[in-house]
């Protein structure tokens, strides 16, 4: 796999303009990790981007400061501006390619299920994402969750029917249910539902309201 790397610049946190800086298209960035110094760094909003959308948070990025020094990090965390939609900082995390992290991967769920789209069902997503152990380059950007498996409303598809690589050991339970799909109500169910919100309701009409202090009865 073709590395993917980033172009940062030293950060000086006591001279340079924040606000000014992002203006001309930069994103202040922290770069930790590895029991070593932290760096604050500025990299390109556009370049940013870009890798962003190759690498996501699961992708090892080799990030080069000043054009020199080289570091391996991924995406840990960013921020975004509530109002604007942009990002504005960044946290790179230090890894070191021979030792094991825990992450979590992303699901990204595809296809239709026939349960929902013929027998008129409701599909039910429990996980948005599912944690692992393994090296930093060979973490997976994503797993595939394929609803077309789910045929009738008794099919589950589990944390156990992803397809994991062999190098990567998955830590949530292996029964641990991603997707389903329920059945849809029976008329008898619905009539039931409604009987029951109009009793509800009946009731809150036949409570008296208490009469203030000094109230007269009518």
């Amino acid at each position: 796999m073709k590395s993917i790397s980033l172009k940062a610049e030293s950060r000086d946190l006591e001279t340079e303009n924040l606000n000014l800086k992002r203006k001309g298209g930069l994103i202040p960035a922290v770069l930790y990790g590895q029991s070593k110094e932290n760096k604050h760094v500025w990299v390109n909003n556009l370049e940013f981007g870009k890798v962003f959308e190759q690498a996501g948070e699961n992708t090892v990025v080799v990030l080069e400061i000043n054009g020199g020094a080289k570091e391996n990090v991924i995406i840990y965390d960013y921020q975004m501006d509530s109002l604007s939609g942009k990002i504005v900082h960044i946290d790179l995390l230090r890894v070191n390619m021979k030792e094991e992290i825990e992450t979590k991967i992303p699901l990204n769920f595809i296809g239709e299920s026939p349960a929902v789209k013929e027998n008129g069902g409701t599909m039910v997503k429990s996980l948005d994402d599912v944690a692992v152990k393994c090296l930093p380059g060979n973490m997976p950007q994503e797993f595939v969750v394929d609803l077309a498996k789910l045929v009738t409303f008794e099919d589950r598809f589990t944390v156990g029917d992803l397809n994991v690589p062999a190098d990567v050991e998955v830590l949530d339970n292996l029964e641990t249910i991603i997707a389903s799909v329920s059945a849809p109500r029976s008329e008898e169910e619905l009539a039931e539902l409604n009987e029951k919100v109009e009793e509800d309701v009946t009731k809150v009409e036949g409570v008296e309201k208490p009469k203030a202090e000094g109230e007269k009865s009518e």
